[in-house]
């Protein structure tokens, strides 16, 4: 406006007032973008540090499927009855093998074959017991302590203890990698894992082997959280996916591995096999006490809590292996850095996630995935095994089965999400464990109720191979399911919270695959309903996928305002249009030129003039002026 009052932008500088410039974009923040590529990018020196995160994953596979062989369910022979009878022989039911996936912990598991609950009053009225395992040892803890009849409730409580110490140990470590750094996560839970891991190998008793199996399950949980973190944090966007699945399948190799070292300590002098078995699963372990020497501090870690001088010194040290000039590179992250380094540390904690809006439910969504994920898995091996099947045939082909099962997922993974990304093939694999799962609920029942009815053999054939076909069907998409929703939460959560983010996903996962034991523990009473609930559990996770966002070739947030913004696209457009949240001004100046006002100003000038009309004419020449001018007033004429 000509006569308006001019802008503040138009005024010379007056007593050495200039106006401020657009803001410098900062480069510190911008890890993906900025900073490392000025260190060398995915270089030499991040790619033997990541090599070195492979080589445990190994190991902790080894020490997560040891429980079934440590506690397999053997074969019983009645040495000395109770009574006078002569000797007989009963063979305890097939077990039933459950394994976790490539972030969780492995059970071996078996069905009651001792308890009250099988229905035998007989089977132990027994004084001795002749046990013979069938999983490649020749004594186990079972056996050692002859866990049988009364005393078979203390096999499940020795599974419980290291399920739950895995999950107790992911939401204790998870938050002590947040506010004290990766590298003394994993040195803490190295130190551990050596301690109570070796120590349990000399347990006099069965209480004892619980208590250190819990300790041994909190420090491995520790162990493969941070280096799943370091590994995730280390790469550049086009290479988290595949380091990630390359430690999978090497975890896949340590379950492939057991049965062989089994075999191999059977028969041990001097020392009972599950001793020996015990202290070669933990002994590799020290081969990674170097890792205090050689593996540093997450770079990510350091500057996302401003912690610039170790940053710095990290980032020289980065470049140099890298065989990278910082002085000469033209960035100017380093000066920027130079700038920075009067500023305090900020660590952030896991309970800061409840005051966002975004980040919380995200992180609730693939909680839910995770566990639903881990636990309908259980429900889809219980449905695998065939009950007249060879105890001894069925351990094997069943573990070997899950063994083969988890080594396709992996295959399949990698090309899956890079076709449909992270939340598409999320979607796919919990729509097809959602199938899976109903049509072995609902298919088998609808073949022997309305077909087949009086051909009871092949009724049953069917069921059994449906049965089969579907379970491995759930199974491979379930295992899917649970390892991309880890992977995930390790990519949408922030730096300063992926600790306890990502232990919160895993501790789920426990919380899944103690379904289990549980159900073994009430003699599989419940089973189906147990099915039904994680089945109805799948369709609610497909709609809450939709939800998150799709962080393929993104940088990894680092801030709470980054994992904030970080909202999910649209499936038919490529960003978000928040029309619904612009503020959009209007001309309402015109408003009493629309046809309602017209016709209501209209109607009353009607009533005007006929109530004039019904004054007397005296009346109306002497006030008839004011009135009509009143009433043209009133309604704006």
């Amino acid at each position: 406006m000509a006569g308006g009052r001019p802008e503040a932008q138009d005024h010379p500088p007056e007593n050495g007032f200039r106006p401020r410039g657009p803001p410098v974009p900062r480069l510190l923040p911008h890890i993906d973008r900025s900073v490392l590529p000025s260190l060398g990018g995915f270089g030499r020196y991040q790619k033997q540090l990541v090599v070195l995160t492979w080589i445990p994953a190994l190991f902790i596979g080894l020490s997560q499927f040891s429980d079934y062989f440590l506690l397999a369910q053997p074969n019983g022979t009645c040495v000395q009855p109770l009574g006078n009878d002569s000797n007989w022989t009963v063979a305890s039911p097939p077990p039933a093998l459950v394994t976790g996936g490539s972030n969780g912990t492995g059970t071996g598991t078996g069905e009651e074959g001792y308890g009250e609950g099988t229905g035998e009053s007989g089977l132990c009225d027994c004084t001795e017991w002749k046990l013979e395992l069938l999983t490649g040892l020749s004594q186990n803890v079972v056996t050692k302590w002859n866990l049988v009849c009364d005393s078979a409730w203390k096999v499940h409580i020795a599974k419980f203890s290291l399920l739950v110490g895995s999950i107790f140990g992911y939401l204790v470590m998870g938050v002590m990698a947040d506010w004290f750094g990766r590298h003394p996560a994993l040195i803490l839970s190295l130190f551990l894992v050596l301690v109570f891991g070796l120590s349990v190998a000399f347990s006099v008793n069965v209480t004892m082997f619980s208590t250190l199996r819990f300790f041994e399950g909190f420090c491995l949980a520790g162990l493969a959280l941070s280096l799943y973190l370091l590994r995730i944090e280390l790469c550049l966007p086009a290479w988290r996916f595949s380091m990630a699945m390359v430690a999978s399948f090497l975890m896949v190799g340590g379950q492939l591995l057991m049965p062989g070292l089994a075999a191999l300590c059977r028969n041990w002098p001097q020392r009972d096999d599950w001793q020996v078995l015990q202290i070669v699963i933990i002994s590799p372990f020290v081969l990674m006490l170097p890792y205090i020497w050689i593996f540093p501090e997450s770079l990510r870690w350091l500057l996302a809590t401003q912690q610039y001088r170790r940053s710095k010194a990290m980032m020289l040290h980065i470049a140099r292996k890298n065989r990278t000039d910082m002085t000469m590179e033209p960035s100017g992250v380093l000066i920027e850095l130079e700038q920075e380094l009067h500023r305090k540390p900020q660590r952030s904690c896991i309970i800061k996630m409840m005051s966002t809006r975004n980040l919380w439910k995200n992180i609730v969504v693939l909680c839910v995935n995770s566990l639903t994920g881990y636990g309908i898995h259980h429900c889809f091996a219980r449905s695998m095994m065939d009950p007249e099947a060879q105890p001894t045939a069925l351990c094997h082909a069943d573990y070997y089965t899950m063994a083969g099962i988890a080594v396709a997922t992996c295959l399949a993974l990698c090309p899956a999400v890079g076709l449909m990304g992270r939340r598409g093939g999320l979607l796919t694999f919990m729509i097809i464990t959602a199938l899976a799962s109903l049509l072995q609920l609902g298919l088998l029942n609808l073949i022997g109720k309305y077909s087949l009815r009086h051909d009871t053999v092949l009724r049953d054939t069917l069921n059994r191979k449906f049965s089969v076909a579907f379970s491995i069907i759930g199974m491979f998409s379930s295992h899917a399911v649970s390892t991309l929703s880890i992977f995930f939460c390790a990519e949408i959560t922030p730096t300063v919270i992926r600790g306890g983010g990502l232990g919160l996903v895993l501790a789920s996962a426990g919380f899944g695959m103690l379904t289990a034991p549980i159900m073994e523990l009430h003699n599989q009473k419940g089973y189906f309903l147990h099915h039904v609930i994680f089945a109805c559990c799948t369709l609610l996770c497909i709609i809450c996928l939709l939800l998150l966002p799709e962080p393929r070739g993104k940088p990894l947030p680092e801030s709470m305002a980054d994992g904030e913004t970080f909202t999910r696209q649209t499936l038919l457009h490529p960003g978000e249009q928040h029309l619904l949240l612009a503020k959009i001004d209007r001309d309402y100046s015109r408003v009493h030129d629309t046809p309602l006002h017209l016709s209501t100003t209209g109607s009353a000038t009607v009533a005007a003039a006929t109530a004039l009309a019904a004054v007397p004419a005296s009346y109306a020449l002497a006030t008839g002026g004011e009135v009509i001018g009143n009433h043209a007033v009133a309604n704006g004429v």
